[in-house]
């Protein structure tokens, strides 16, 4: 039951170049800052990442796309780097951008069991290209599938080491859906505590997801945009 480990370094050992990686946080709140270095210096190649977004420029997933080791990215959103916009338009990445809320979906009905679902949204775009549509109450839905992947890489608040998680605020976000859908479940957190110490009520993701979990540390939690109301 203890599923402790080291650290980043011990948490992704068995990713190989190429793998399917599910990665937590909305922007660069809740990302798993330790495990996106530790893929980084592991030079870790041919990725295809699964995250809401692609970090920044110098941080988050933006550090992998710097060193040209993800060669896919399925999203929803990646306003935010210029390296990610380069390397989309120049051909170098391969990218799948989808809605949101289908995004979360695919995820849960991966950790639930579902292998897919019908939805609405995207139909009439470019999203819908060659997916079955069926209509159910005389609206056309597209046919989605739930998300494949070896890894799923989240950061949570609190853990222990049986691998029961507690987020914290927004950085909640995509880490549970995420934490529910990889075959191999990796958590860092900030604090680690004994069995007992986490009230019941109040764990988001039951250990019984996790595989390995690990007190992260240095966390940075940039905010990536800033707006604050004028001064006099």
């Amino acid at each position: 039951m203890n599923k402790v480990v080291a650290n980043a370094q011990a948490a992704i050992e068995g990713i190989k170049d190429g793998m399917t990686l599910m990665l937590g946080g909305f922007g660069l709140c809740g990302i798993p800052e330790n495990c996106i270095s530790a893929l980084v210096e592991a030079n870790i190649r041919d990725l295809t990442c699964i995250s809401n977004n692609a970090g920044v420029d110098d941080f988050g997933l933006g550090l992998l796309l710097q060193q040209k080791q993800i060669k896919k990215m399925i999203s929803s959103y990646v306003g935010e780097n210029d390296e990610f916009e380069r390397q989309m338009l120049s051909g170098e990445l391969e990218v799948d951008l989808i809605p949101q809320g289908t995004l979360a979906t695919r995820c849960q009905m991966a950790g639930a069991g579902i292998p897919a679902f019908f939805t609405p949204a995207g139909y009439g775009t470019e999203v819908a290209f060659g997916k079955e549509v069926r209509y159910f109450d005389g609206k056309p839905h597209i046919l989605e599938h739930a998300f494949e992947a070896e890894f799923a890489i989240v950061k949570a608040w609190k853990g222990d080491r049986f691998g029961n998680l507690i987020f914290k605020g927004t950085a909640r976000n995509f880490n549970p859906l995420m934490a529910m859908a990889g075959k191999i479940t990796i958590a860092e957190v900030e604090e680690l505590v004994e069995p007992g110490e986490l009230d019941a009520n109040f764990i988001h993701t039951p250990g019984v997801f996790v595989q390995r979990i690990f007190q992260g540390s240095n966390y940075e939690k940039r905010i990536e945009q800033r707006t604050v109301r004028p001064r006099n």
